[in-house]
């Protein structure tokens, strides 16, 4: 049976969920959302002001506890720090969402060494660590969650950023499939173009096209996924159309497409 971390009932409140990259974009929308339902969070990005603005909105707006943990999950001190929550039995954290990432602007020669590596720490290292941590705790209790924020970009050979989506996919689907007998439900949600600050971080024009989703839209479908116990989230018609034509349409056409999003 799938773990359910819907509104809880009336006098009860659901399990903290820990969030990376909870400040902008997705993070910040399930930050949102899960306050909404009533679950105490803890709030991990690396600026302070903006962690202790919003955490400040989300205890006014919804009457959650926030934590806010100030950190850059490249340097792995600052890692461990996480870490360590979400291993502390004395407090537990019932729904991790690893959404910490980054993209690169320019083609993979074009980039320093330092910068790929920096990307695949944050989007690979930081996602199996913190996962580790997590589902320690989760195991022994016979309850938990983790949702690792992939990308659409996953499904197709487009560069280092799509390699490592592609290993968060395959590391979910098999931690999904190894510890739902034991109570934790994994999934990977697959985004693709959304309407949030990462392609402006990234140097490059936000589309207006179809392919572009509401990021409150987004999250809510991922939720009601995660609810559901899939394995996989893929929100809009759009992307799993686009995501059932990798295994017929080859990747030059595919490619195409994607592009038309960015017009």
């Amino acid at each position: 049976m799938a773990a359910s971390f819907d509104s809880p009932a009336a006098g009860t409140r659901p399990g903290t969920a820990l969030i990376t990259g909870a400040t902008a974009g997705i993070g910040h929308a399930f930050a949102q959302h899960l306050a909404r339902r009533g679950h105490d969070l803890v709030l991990v990005a690396r600026d302070t002001a903006r962690l202790e603005e919003v955490a400040a909105q989300l205890r006014s707006s919804h009457a959650v506890a926030v934590e806010v943990i100030t950190a850059d999950l490249v340097q792995a001190d600052q890692l461990a720090e996480v870490e360590a929550r979400l291993a502390d039995r004395e407090r537990p954290v019932e729904l991790l969402v690893n959404n910490a990432g980054f993209g690169l602007k320019e083609r993979f020669l074009d980039n320093p060494v330092a910068a790929e590596h920096a990307m695949l720490d944050v989007l690979v290292t930081a996602v199996l660590r913190l996962t580790h941590a997590a589902l320690g705790p989760m195991t022994e209790r016979g309850s938990g969650g983790i949702i690792n924020v992939s990308s659409v970009a996953a499904f197709l050979p487009r560069g280092t950023y799509a390699a490592a989506k592609a290993w968060v996919n395959s590391f979910t689907e098999w931690a999904a499939n190894e510890y739902r007998a034991r109570g934790v439900t994994v999934m990977a949600l697959c985004p693709g173009f959304t309407k949030t600050e990462f392609h402006e971080r990234m140097d490059l024009t936000r589309g207006t096209g179809f392919l572009w989703l509401d990021v409150d839209f987004l999250v809510e479908k991922a939720l009601a996924d995660f609810d559901k116990g899939r394995i996989y989230s893929i929100p809009g018609a759009q992307y799993k159309t686009i995501v059932g034509l990798t295994r017929l349409v080859p990747n030059r056409a595919l490619q195409t497409l994607q592009s038309m999003g960015r017009k």
